[in-house]
């Protein structure tokens, strides 16, 4: 009898067995949406596996339409340092510091579905939720001392949505609210929204080329400033991803970019610039 029940049960383990292996058999993550965690200006889809740290290099230089006195921009530049960390594969968490108005800049990323095929469990797309808190540390101007710390303070809001169409195809939808707790004039918004679209399309196993395009759906913004437009060229090399980028956008951080883009394309009001990107594994080893 002891034989019997012993039997069944190992023919019953035997059989979960095979049914979650054919079901991880037919259902495959999508991974690679994009090569980085910036599609150009904004964040992508993308987050760090756990206990990697990203360390990436941002540059923007002056416009194009400067003029050979200053280089055609070379002579001027803005740089953002920043830092990514994996808390798990799904969760980022990260700060920056710009030097655009000294800003420093905190954020958290967390992937709350990814794109899945085959027979089992079909997910059609990544979503990413981000969030973040950037600070203007620069000061005052003189006789205007009347702002508390709260008014340095602006903050993003974005559910990134995107999906892998092919090996060499992938496309993103970035819906944003940006907050500004200061403004300069009574008539501009405190909260700003935009939907921000873009894709990649892959060129070798090495090289991409990547758009961005950030649409203003606020009105009173959307008269006063620019849409952000931003065309890029992505080359991996090992741990480092190089993105050159020519963008009508000089900021690296939502609150610049988003909300306060003054550039023309069509006046020649474009920054060329680039991420460099460089990945830590500080992950421990499993030693058995």
């Amino acid at each position: 009898m002891g034989y019997l029940i012993l039997n069944a049960a190992q023919a019953q383990d035997d059989l979960l067995e095979v049914v979650v292996n054919s079901d991880s058999a037919t259902t495959n993550l999508v991974t690679g949406t994009f090569k980085a965690t910036r599609l150009a200006n904004g964040h992508s889809v993308e987050t760090n596996g756990e206990g990697e740290l990203l360390f990436l290099i941002s540059h923007r230089f002056g416009t194009l339409n400067s003029g050979a006195y200053e280089f055609f921009g070379l002579d001027q530049a803005i740089i953002r340092l920043g830092l990514e960390y994996g808390l798990t594969d799904r969760l980022t968490v990260g700060i920056g510091r710009s030097s655009l108005e000294k800003t420093f800049d905190g954020f958290l990323k967390y992937k709350l579905l990814q794109q899945q095929e085959g027979a089992g469990r079909v997910m059609p797309l990544t979503l990413t939720i981000f969030t973040s808190t950037a600070v203007r540390s620069l000061r005052w101007p003189e006789g205007e001392h009347n702002f508390d710390f709260e008014h340095r303070l602006t903050y993003t809001y974005q559910a990134l949505l995107a999906r892998k169409f092919s090996d060499r195809l992938s496309l993103q939808l970035s819906p944003t609210l940006v907050h500004r707790n200061l403004v300069l004039t009574r008539t501009e918004e405190n909260n700003v929204y935009a939907l921000g679209v873009g894709g990649r399309i892959k060129l070798t196993s090495r090289t991409s080329i990547n758009a961005e395009y950030y649409y203003l759906l606020s009105d009173q913004t959307r008269e006063d400033f620019r849409n952000a437009l931003s065309l890029g060229f992505d080359i991996e090399t090992g741990g480092h991803v190089f993105q050159l980028i020519l963008t009508n956008a000089q900021g690296m951080v939502e609150k610049f970019f988003v909300p306060q883009n003054t550039g023309y394309w069509s006046n020649g009001d474009i920054y060329f610039g680039f991420n460099i990107s460089r990945v830590f594994d500080l992950k421990e080893e499993k030693q058995w």
